[in-house]
């Protein structure tokens, strides 16, 4: 909530993304940023280019978002990004809010 309150809402995804990133690196929590995903078909490993926005302590992904609204494809991207990762827990945050708690989504992959 730190970086919305500090820059507030109108900005771009990557701007958040590196300053979560920074402020989360601060205190001590463990971050990759831009976390290469590959997809897994037909027992293959396709680097085909999707990203974790941020991947916290090697278990919780973050998907950041800059957009008026989430939409369901928000929501069925970071269960996605979830299930190809074989992670339980993810956090879609939307910094175009008023205020930060309107813009946090909790999604949990039920395996």
């Amino acid at each position: 909530m730190a970086v919305h309150t500090v820059l507030g809402p109108g900005l771009l995804e990557s701007t958040y993304e590196a300053c979560l990133a920074f402020e989360l690196q601060n205190r001590g929590v463990s971050v990759r940023t831009q976390v290469p995903l590959p997809v897994v078909y037909q027992g293959q490993k396709l680097e085909i280019g999707y990203r974790i926005d941020l991947l916290i302590a090697e278990s919780v992904i973050v998907e950041v978002k800059a957009v008026e609204a989430i939409a369901p494809v928000h929501r069925a991207q970071l269960l996605s990004y979830l299930k190809l990762s074989d992670r339980r827990l993810g956090l879609l945050l939307n910094f175009n809010v008023v205020h930060m708690r309107d813009g946090i989504i909790r999604m949990v992959n039920k395996f």
